[in-house]
């Protein structure tokens, strides 16, 4: 989160959400997060794959209509799978605008005549 000026000149704490980026910039991130996104689904899975693995002990996590599995075990998959999930989106998201405020803030280096 940013602190911004409130209207009365006191502090306020909003997203860093790139809400103040130039419209252009933030049309530019867009495929930029929609990949981000994407990339960061494929590590929550293996991630939550592995958690699973080592809580349970199986290789494979419950299917919500599968008999093989209790109620219980179903529910602590879907449980654990948000967590996870959650976590990765959150982290991706966050470090991936704070990398992209970066590069397109950054002035770049003087070139050599």
């Amino acid at each position: 989160m940013s602190r911004h000026a409130d209207r009365d000149g006191s502090p306020k704490r909003i997203a860093d959400t790139g809400a103040d980026l130039p419209g252009v910039l933030k049309l530019a991130y867009k495929p930029v997060g929609v990949v981000s996104g994407i990339v960061g689904g494929l590590v929550a899975g293996q991630v939550f794959a592995l958690v699973w693995k080592a809580v349970s002990r199986e290789s494979e996590t419950p299917e919500p209509l599968s008999t093989d599995y209790s109620t219980r075990e179903v529910l602590l998959a879907a449980t654990l799978q948000g967590a996870v999930f959650g976590l990765v989106k959150t982290a991706v998201d966050r470090y991936g605008m704070k990398a992209y405020r970066k590069a397109v803030t950054t002035p770049l280096p003087p070139s050599k005549p």
